[in-house]
């Protein structure tokens, strides 16, 4: 089985493989670039694995007039800049004691180590230059096309070695599992059991994890099997993910926004917002999204009037949080309306209100006057509303 693709032939990669290739060592393509080409899905980060140690891969770059920056050198890893484009190069390798994220790894002249020592097996997959593919644990393959997402060898082993597993394991349900059939037994079953080691977990690459969880395509499944296994509350103190399957149905051909999908999962959490905020460190614009969300839903402005205050994306994000918390539709003509309210400028300024009233009477005037405006469905003129 081959893979094609227009990345395998880009002048940087050949420059890489064919720089390893000369000095005698193996250059594999692995993980994600071979997953997702067998998958018809984009390409973004080419991984190359290789037996030559990472000194040496330095080495046979600057001779091949290639940029190398020793970006992980202690786990192996260098990257090869070549054609303006980074080419991660890691040497084969097998872990001797694991603590955690940390680990105590010898390098290996074999793949079948180095795959053994990966999270799952469609993660486990390598390539040649020419694009055929290698399978060395004989399980890749099949698993990637039944679109299981099975741990290598025992669940729980590969949990314990990192805990952050447990997140990337629904992660990669969410975008790459069947979406009719339920995450692995084994593996689900390994999650629950280890939930704890949640905690031990930096709360940035928490975050990060649940935000690409929540970006995938319908993240709602493997929400769904998070909370059945104690793993969103473990995460996420206090939310549901009830309401988010109706949120995913609601948005149709939207494009997928994870903060609009957390503000369902996060609207009965004790603190709201700055609660999810802080324990997933979020941006700070990611966190104003998601407290705006939350306070609009619960308030009764119409879609135009969210259109007006907010900008016609966020106001589309709060229809559909707010309806989908209530279980109900957005109401009729609602993206008409957004968009209505998006144009509409409120026609008195403050200088036309000067110098007769200044300071807090002044804005309180103005506000009097735009919420007016407001209820007339942006009708009454200046004249009308200075009247």
């Amino acid at each position: 089985m081959k893979i094609r693709g227009t990345w395998i032939d880009a002048p940087g990669t050949r420059a890489v493989c064919a720089m390893l290739a000369r000095a005698g060592h193996r250059a594999l393509f692995v993980g994600g670039c071979v997953r997702n080409a067998l998958l018809h899905q984009p390409v973004n980060d080419v991984d190359i694995a290789t037996d030559a140690r990472p000194e040496r891969v330095l080495e046979l770059a600057e001779g091949a007039g290639l940029r190398g920056v020793a970006t992980g050198i202690d786990h192996g890893t260098v990257t090869i800049v070549a054609d303006g484009v980074g080419h991660e190069v890691t040497t084969f390798r097998r872990d001797v004691e694991t603590f955690g994220r940390r680990a105590v790894v010898a390098y290996s002249s074999d793949v079948a180590e180095d795959a053994a020592r990966r999270d799952f097996t469609m993660n486990a997959l390598y390539a040649d230059p020419t694009g055929e593919v290698i399978d060395p644990l004989g399980e890749g393959l099949a698993d990637l096309a039944e679109r299981r997402v099975r741990f290598v060898g025992r669940a729980e082993a590969r949990i314990t070695e990192d805990y952050l597993r447990i997140l990337r394991f629904f992660r990669f349900h969410a975008w790459y599992g069947d979406p009719d059939a339920g995450p692995d037994p084994e593996g689900l079953a390994a999650c629950a059991a280890q939930v704890d080691g949640i905690v031990t977990l930096s709360r940035e690459r928490v975050g990060a994890e649940m935000r690409r969880l929540l970006a995938a395509p319908d993240p709602a499944p493997s929400v769904a099997a998070m909370e059945a296994s104690g793993v969103l509350a473990q995460v996420l103190p206090g939310t549901t993910a009830r309401a988010l399957p109706v949120l995913v149905h609601l948005e149709g051909d939207a494009p997928a926004a994870y903060s609009r999908r957390l503000a369902v999962l996060a609207a009965p959490a004790q603190g709201g917002a700055d609660a999810v905020a802080r324990t997933l460190r979020l941006p700070r614009d990611d966190a104003r999204h998601l407290a705006r969300l939350l306070d609009e839903a619960g308030r009764t402005r119409g879609p135009a009037e969210l259109g007006y205050r907010h900008g016609a994306l966020a106001a589309a994000d709060m229809v559909l949080v707010r309806a989908a918390l209530h279980e109900t539709p957005p109401p009729p003509g609602w993206q008409r309306d957004i968009a209505r309210g998006a144009e509409a400028r409120f026609p008195v300024a403050a200088a036309d209100l000067m110098p007769a009233l200044q300071g807090p009477a002044l804005g309180e005037r103005l506000r009097q006057l735009e919420d007016r405006w407001i209820a007339s469905d942006f009708t009454l003129t200046r004249e009308e509303l200075l009247a």
